[in-house]
């Protein structure tokens, strides 16, 4: 799936870069692990903490406070913020709970919100994922992919 996003991004001249929360790296991981990856990959952050969040990617701390790290609204703007960040055509982000703990009934365990942006457009997908804790995050990084792919070819 990977190599897909990658021929497409070079087929069409664009570069992404990626700003995981949840995931940690995997989705930059899974990119840079198809051949070609170095041709439209930009640059990926681990924005692990709120404060990462709001430094690195211009989260408001409104918004933090208001709707959460896990939510719809701040993978807007994370997806937003890391755009003008890095220049990037399209961009990808995550952010969830991958657990085993942390999770509430509003927002459980396997709660994973990611968002694309390609231009001025967002694609979010609210998901939520089942098995352990890598088991969640792996199944978000592929998500992720295949949000991108799906919004590219919107």
């Amino acid at each position: 799936m990977e190599e897909e996003l990658v021929r497409i991004l070079a087929k069409k001249g664009m570069y992404i870069s990626t700003a995981e929360s949840c995931t940690g790296g995997l989705i930059a991981g899974a990119i840079v692990n198809a051949a070609g990856a170095s041709s439209v990959f930009k640059e990926g952050f681990v924005t692990y903490s709120n404060e990462s969040k709001e430094k690195r990617l211009g989260v408001s701390h409104s918004t933090l406070e208001s709707a959460g790290a896990v939510s719809e609204e701040t993978v807007r703007e994370m997806a937003q913020g890391l755009m003008k960040v890095t220049g990037a055509d399209v961009t990808i982000v995550s952010s969830g709970i991958a657990g085993p703990d942390g999770g509430t009934v509003e927002k459980p365990v396997g709660l994973v919100y990611l968002c694309c942006c390609i231009g001025n457009e967002l694609y979010v997908s609210r998901n939520i994922f089942k098995g352990d804790r890598q088991q969640i995050r792996e199944q978000a990084a592929r998500a992720a992919i295949e949000l991108v792919i799906d919004s590219i070819n919107k």
